[in-house]
């Protein structure tokens, strides 16, 4: 079955330079062009990524992607103007797994959404994995669920996004060991993942706000200065 991605810019040259692109390479795309229509089409489709950018009309992409986070976690990737750090760590705030900058050349926007949907593909193979259907990973209030993918704090799910939930598997299974930024990202995005060390902190940063009582004097994900991050058991 083809893949299915959803183009969100604008600007409708680059929308369909890069949707001829990708259905040259047989993937299906659906395009839309301000924050509104990328939103009615996200909520009413499946998609195996969705390319979004920053600047729309009507709702800004971080809405966009915020809202899209509600309900889903359909990989994400956001178009950053060049040199807009800040859009790059917002779209991660707001829920984005991947970021890429403009100008780009058409070749990278395709080497990242293919790896992207390698590693979604990965992710579901291994779900399909037979397991214990009582299998959990708990460590007090907290509570993970390897097959369903879902997190529990005293029984009440919390919302994780799929990278979210990435670190915090790998986190829980290893307890007490120290992974470094540059191992994390290595592992939970891959190595052939462009973007840096912040990305990690970002998604850390979420993850203690939704699983932590007081982020700011996190119980379960501590950090091990000028080394990384680990769980604490």
């Amino acid at each position: 079955m083809a893949k299915k991605v959803l183009v969100v810019d604008d600007e409708k040259l680059i929308v369909k330079g890069i949707r001829f692109s990708l259905e040259q390479d047989g993937m299906e795309v659906n395009c839309a062009y301000d924050g509104e229509e990328a939103l009615e089409l996200a909520t009413s489709n499946q998609y195996d990524v969705i390319l979004l950018d920053v600047m729309l009309p009507k709702l800004t992409g971080f809405e966009v992607c915020q809202q899209i986070r509600e309900t889903s976690d359909v990989p994400i990737i956001m178009l950053t103007a060049k040199g807009e750090d800040m859009d790059k760590i917002l779209g991660l705030e707001y829920g984005a797994d991947d970021y890429i900058t403009k100008p780009f050349n058409i070749l990278e926007v395709k080497a990242r959404i293919k790896a992207i949907m390698r590693r979604s593909n990965s992710s579901s193979n291994n779900n399909t994995t037979v397991r214990d259907p009582e299998k959990f990973v708990t460590f007090e209030s907290l509570r993970i669920d390897l097959d369903s993918r879902r997190g529990y704090i005293d029984d009440s799910e919390v919302n994780l996004t799929a990278k979210e939930f990435d670190l915090l598997e790998l986190l829980m299974l290893h307890p007490n060991k120290v992974y470094s930024r540059e191992e994390l990202l290595n592992t939970v995005w891959g190595y052939d993942y462009p973007g840096d060390v912040r990305t990690v902190d970002v998604h850390i940063r979420r993850l203690r706000e939704k699983i932590e009582n007081t982020p700011s004097a996190p119980k379960y994900i501590h950090t091990k200065w000028g080394v990384g991050y680990y769980f604490q058991h």
